[in-house]
């Protein structure tokens, strides 16, 4: 808490799916999937301040896409966890967005995992609280995977989650069109291609692989990570063709070695061998394409954890 003012603060960093295999649908609608799921330093930031009557307010570069506020996952979970915990202590929480939303990168998942963390520590609960988790699943389906941001796979709709992994960290540059891509219409279009074609495996062999091997070289890592795909990434394109412009901008860059669609879209990640060349095609791309969004950072555990 800082004391000066009284407010518990977190950071809400941006999720990123190094890799994203979908299996068959469900008869409940919902798809299986593996994903190998690392967070960036890139993200929001959230204040509460504790003891007040329960409120949201937003600001930052990308408040004016959030929507509505009553209906911001934030408060959606500080609901679900006060459902579980009716003594639960609640307030004001304060989001200072920074993030694209609706770009595949989990941002209000991220916002809403960060909302339970500060009411665990208003709250002396622990995150390996039952009561916490269920909240967060009752929340969403990204949001158990962003509760401890570390790089794990994720399975089943998202609530099953591997151990931490001991990724090695990754230079990266992350970019978004600024175009939002609509999660159903990514389904109903993959479906529509899987419809006329032969069914691919939706075993992830990068995931797998992660999970036997203690500490993976970089080399190693990007050798198996190309190996793997997103599922979604063919179907994004073809409802935002922008993320083609996009996926073209980072292979075009000097020293990128891997670029891939995160999520359902249409943010993109590009990685490279070092910060500097990642800085460098950060810089280059920003100044061709002014209007998107392009932030070089590292992608891992978040910051702090």
């Amino acid at each position: 808490m800082d004391a000066a003012t009284g407010r518990w603060r977190d950071f809400a960093p941006a999720k990123i799916n190094l890799t994203l295999h979908i299996g068959p649908r469900r008869p409940d609608g919902y798809h299986e999937l593996e994903s190998l799921v690392v967070f960036a330093g890139a993200g929001d930031d959230l204040t509460f301040t504790p003891d007040a009557p329960l409120a949201l307010s937003i600001d930052g570069e990308t408040a004016a896409d959030a929507g509505d506020v009553s209906e911001n996952l934030v408060l959606k979970a500080a609901r679900a966890l006060h459902a579980n915990v009716p003594a639960l202590r609640l307030g004001h929480f304060h989001l200072t967005k920074r993030l694209p939303v609706a770009a595949g990168i989990g941002g209000g998942s991220s916002d809403a995992a960060a909302a339970l963390r500060l009411l665990a520590r208003a709250n002396d609960l622990v995150l390996g609280d039952a009561r916490l988790i269920a909240a967060a699943r009752a929340t969403g389906a990204d949001v158990p995977v962003c509760l401890d941001p570390r790089p794990r796979v994720m399975r089943g709709i998202g609530e099953l989650l591997s151990s931490p992994l001991p990724l090695p960290a990754l230079h990266a540059v992350l970019v978004n069109p600024r175009l939002p891509v609509p999660t159903g219409q990514v389904f109903a279009a993959l479906a529509k291609a899987r419809a006329s074609r032969a069914p691919v495996s939706d075993c992830d062999p990068a995931a797998r692989w992660l999970e036997t091997t203690a500490a993976p070289a970089v080399d190693d890592l990007l050798s198996v990570l190309a190996q793997s795909r997103n599922d979604l990434e063919a179907p994004a394109l073809a409802i935002c063709p922008a993320i083609g412009e996009v996926l073209a901008a980072l292979r075009g860059s000097g020293d990128c070695r891997l670029a891939r669609m995160s999520g359902s879209g249409g943010t993109c990640f590009g990685l490279f061998s070092n910060e500097a060349t990642a800085h460098d095609a950060a810089r280059t791309i920003q100044a061709n394409q002014p209007y998107w969004w392009v932030h070089a950072t590292q992608l891992g555990a978040a910051p702090g954890y």
